[in-house]
């Protein structure tokens, strides 16, 4: 039985995490997850999403601040892994980390590598129109996700695609994909493939302010924001001095009108936004400390300046 140690953090990695856990194949000796943080608006430090799988399961939990840690890398020695698996654990392993398993690491990595290293590949992929994406198991080494394929998924881009959703459904198909391509690496009949870094893209972690919305670009890409950030930054402008998130629109790109970005457009039937190309229908909007609303619901109410900034 392959003893795994298991590296991730967020809810979407809970789903290797199981999928490794119950096949009679491996054995999850270990999990490494970050150290319990405040969530959403407690200030109560909560355990992350792993944690909490790794505990229901029945396996030793590890929550060290850093793996520069020298007691931290010993105690994850003395797991004796034979392997080990990341899926976004949120720090870049260092050499004496990677060293530890005979079989080094193998990463999740929800894109279509080269394409879209780094710690945002989905919204990568949403905000630059990719015809599709997909998901790659690969080996880890000291550069990030530069390690050679061992194994990758290819499926059309949907048009309407969420980062929230389409991350999951890539986790999904990556864990299939990870659990098989895993007995066939351990046992040499699987060999990598190393990847050609002048086809690489990168992508950044985010901040808030990427989600602020700038009228003077395209409805289009706009309306990929809407899609690419969720749940997080999200998409917002301002209005009247307070936040509003754009949570779905829809472009309209025969739109000819001489109004400036920005500018409210009150139609009978809808509700848009002049853009610097086209403009934008709003679909789905939230109010500063409100609930979610229907924009038409939301514009009843709309006197006055009709401008957002």
């Amino acid at each position: 039985m392959l003893r795994i140690v298991y590296m991730g953090t967020p809810a979407f990695a809970v789903i290797p995490l199981e999928a490794l856990a119950n096949d009679r194949r491996y054995e999850v000796v270990g999990v490494v997850t970050q150290p319990n943080r405040p969530a959403r608006r407690s200030a109560t430090p909560e355990p992350p999403p792993v944690k909490q799988a790794a505990l229901r399961l029945g396996i030793p939990v590890l929550q060290p601040e850093t793996l520069r840690d020298q007691q931290a890398v010993a105690t994850l020695a003395a797991l004796r892994p034979d392997v080990g698996v990341v899926a976004a654990y949120g720090e870049i392993l260092r050499r004496d980390v990677l060293a530890i398993p005979p079989l080094g690491y193998l990463n999740i990595h929800p894109s279509l590598l080269p394409r879209w290293r780094g710690p945002t590949p989905v919204a990568g992929a949403i905000l630059a129109g990719d015809a599709e994406t997909g998901v790659t198991v690969m080996q880890l080494d000291a550069k990030m996700d530069s390690g050679p394929i061992l194994a990758q998924h290819r499926e059309p881009l949907a048009d309407d695609a969420r980062a929230d959703t389409l991350t999951d459904a890539l986790f999904h198909t990556g864990a299939r994909l990870l659990r098989d391509a895993l007995a066939e690496y351990a046992t040499g009949t699987l060999i990598p493939t190393p990847q050609d870094d002048q086809d690489a893209t990168y992508t950044k972690l985010l901040t808030r302010a990427d989600g602020q919305i700038d009228w003077a670009q395209p409805a289009v890409q706009i309306e990929r924001m809407t899609r690419a950030y969720d749940p997080w930054p999200g998409a917002f402008t301002s209005w009247r001095g307070q936040p509003l998130r754009i949570i779905s629109a829809r472009t309209l790109p025969d739109w000819r009108g001489d109004d400036s970005p920005g500018a409210l457009l009150l139609g009978r039937d809808a509700i848009a936004v002049a853009t610097g190309a086209g403009a934008l229908e709003l679909v789905h909007i939230q109010p500063a400390g409100k609930r979610p609303m229907s924009a038409r619901d939301w514009a009843r109410g709309v006197k006055g300046d009709l401008r957002f900034v």
